[in-house]
């Protein structure tokens, strides 16, 4: 599999035995299995391995990476103790070299031949994850068939960014230990992705081109020599549309909820080179209606959340603080785009977490050291438009409005009936001059002079 995405690869030598002298250089291992030693020999026979993981660095698609991967045939991909020991390694020289981190996952978990010493090396794993993402440094995973138990949930799960092979076996429990009438598609690289729980499945031939991909965008930060506080602000998108301003606020809320207005699709292909999608709140749920993700505008690299135009669901919500967050450790600026009538509000929404995830999407943009700048597109409906908006950085187009709430909602909650929603939007102050009279918006893009 290296030979698939490395331009070239420098194998570095396999780590000491570390925290347990003398656990796994006893012939049957730290439990006295019986033929676990004759095992591992026909292993490294087999595959010319004498370990289930070799790492080192490499370049892919021209950019310097350290690369791990599994070599399934070492009795099954399993993670032992000097396993445990490769792999911290690869963190170590990551946090050395400052370079990212790329993961070859194939694994069928823990090697029951070493017990609880097998187990205990998820929390060294873990640890050194925690240590490159403390360090700044982007860890990219590709799922493999199959990539299941406690591969999956460190060096897999814990990644900032997951790919996967299209029909890979995915999943925490293995085939042979979930419940019998489990839905096999589940436990697929596929259904891993409706799931949210990965980025995108990529077929093997474009493998290396997407991680190179990745690899510039998400290395660019670091590239630069920008930390937080030296990070210059994701450049306005120019107005895709231009028009006068509103002479009312029926009319502002008119316009931005007209069918032929831009949508973000269109800003975003507009403002990037290219965008590479981090997709799911990596708890299970997904939001078409927000897209979330990293791109180069110009030779920069930005990270983006916009909202489609639909009501934001808990997951879009989660998604968009999962990549504030990821862009805010990596020194790179935000952009966001805001065109929601709201937080979606129907009882589903609710059970999935709304207020908490709207609540995660406001502390994600407090408390970002890197630039959050804002583009209101369209409607800008409520706390469910503002969770995403950049306090003293937020722009407004001539055909967007911005409001406390949508007209109609408003007009309910003052006891008026359905038909003086258009007379609530006038008093709202809502309008594009209106919002930078305020102070909300500090610019508006794409305002059409009055003829004269």
């Amino acid at each position: 599999m290296i030979a698939v995405v490395a331009d070239t690869f420098d194998e570095r030598p396999a780590p000491g035995d570390g925290h347990h002298p003398g656990a796994a250089q006893a012939p049957d291992g730290p439990l006295g299995w019986s033929g676990y030693g004759a095992a591992r020999s026909e292993a490294a026979e087999r595959t010319g391995e004498t370990e289930s993981v070799v790492h080192g660095t490499a370049l892919v698609d021209g950019r310097p990476c350290v690369l791990l991967a599994f070599e399934f045939g070492f009795l099954g991909g399993s993670l032992g103790h000097r396993t445990g020991d490769r792999l911290t390694a690869a963190y170590s020289l990551a946090r050395e070299l400052r370079l990212p981190l790329v993961s070859l996952v194939a694994t069928g978990g823990s090697r029951m031949q070493e017990g609880m010493v097998a187990l205990t090396q998820l929390q060294r794993v873990a640890r050194a994850s925690a240590e490159l993402r403390a360090a700044g440094l982007p860890q990219l995973a590709v799922l493999r068939d199959p990539t299941t138990g406690g591969g999956w949930a460190t060096v897999g799960a814990g990644a900032d960014v997951v790919l996967a092979l299209p029909g890979a076996q995915v999943g925490f429990a293995g085939s042979r230990v979930r419940p019998p009438d489990a839905d096999p598609y589940a436990y697929t690289a596929e259904g891993q992705l409706a799931a949210g729980q990965a980025d995108a499945v990529v077929d093997q031939a474009e493998l290396a081109g997407t991680l190179g991909r990745w690899l510039g965008v998400l290395r660019g930060g670091a590239e630069t020599g920008a930390r937080a506080s030296g990070v210059r602000p994701a450049p306005v998108p120019h107005a895709l549309s231009r028009t006068r301003l509103p002479a009312t606020g029926r009319e502002a809320v008119a316009r931005a909820r007209a069918p032929e207005r831009p949508r973000a699709e269109a800003y975003l292909d507009a403002y990037f080179a290219y965008r590479l999608v981090l997709r799911g709140d990596r708890a299970g749920g997904t939001d078409p209606g927000t897209l979330c993700g990293f791109g180069l505008h110009g030779d920069r690299p930005v990270a983006y959340v916009a909202q489609c135009g639909t009501a934001t669901r808990p997951a879009g919500y989660r998604t968009a603080a999962r990549t504030v967050r990821l862009a805010d450790r990596l020194g790179i600026p935000v952009l966001t785009l805001i065109d929601t009538p709201g937080a979606a509000n129907d009882a589903a929404a609710e059970r999935a977490g709304a207020g908490a995830a709207i609540a995660d999407a406001f502390a994600a943009i407090a408390e970002a050291r890197v630039p959050v700048t804002t583009l209101v597109i369209g409607e800008g409906g409520s706390g469910g438009a503002l969770a995403l908006a950049a306090p003293g950085r937020t722009h407004v187009t001539a055909d967007s409005y911005f409001s406390v709430i949508a007209p109609e909602p408003a007009a309910a909650i003052l006891k008026r009936p359905p038909s003086r929603a258009d007379e609530t939007a006038d008093q709202l102050g809502l309008r594009p001059q209106d919002l930078v009279a305020l102070g909300i918006a500090q610019g508006i893009v794409g305002e059409e002079p009055e003829a004269r």
